[in-house]
């Protein structure tokens, strides 16, 4: 290899890093410069990469992103401007959240108790008047209103 070169290992402890064992690397490479030179060619700068198919294949299936601790679902466009900032803040704080954009609210409250949230964060145009959101404990069907500057002081880890 010539000036770049790259690899792709798993985080050291994951699970993947489990399965992989001491020879973690799924992929790697890099620049190959010089490489037709040295075989008798002309200059050619190149890039290569090599994966092993069999260290993918014992990935396939491992657990992609985290459950959402936070669906946020708006309603209206206001509303999805609004819940892109309060994902924002809430992920700065280290909530894993997700947004429900399409369907119907039916549908979007289903998706957010696929996602195994605890939390759903409803957000329309009657809270945005009031300065609120609606608050619901997707475990236990409870909800409240809460006001948009207050929301981390309502969420309690899982």
């Amino acid at each position: 290899y010539r000036h770049t070169a790259f690899e792709f290992i798993p985080d050291e402890g994951s699970a993947a890093a489990d399965a992989l064992g001491s020879q973690s690397t799924i992929l790697g490479g890099g620049r190959y410069d010089g490489l037709m030179e040295s075989l008798g060619g002309a200059p050619t700068p190149a890039v290569g990469w090599a994966a092993g198919i069999e260290r993918l294949a014992m990935l396939v299936g491992e657990e992609g992103n985290p459950a959402a601790d936070v669906a946020i679902i708006p309603i209206g466009s206001v509303a999805e401007a609004i819940s892109i900032g309060i994902a924002a803040k809430l992920r700065r704080a280290g909530w894993v959240c997700e947004m429900a954009f399409r369907g119907n609210m039916k549908k979007r409250m289903k998706g957010a108790d696929n996602s195994n949230a605890k939390y759903a964060i409803l957000i329309g145009g009657d809270e945005l008047e009031m300065g609120d959101v609606g608050l619901k404990r997707l475990d236990t069907g409870s909800q409240s209103r809460v006001s948009l500057d207050e929301i981390l002081d309502h969420l309690e880890r899982k």
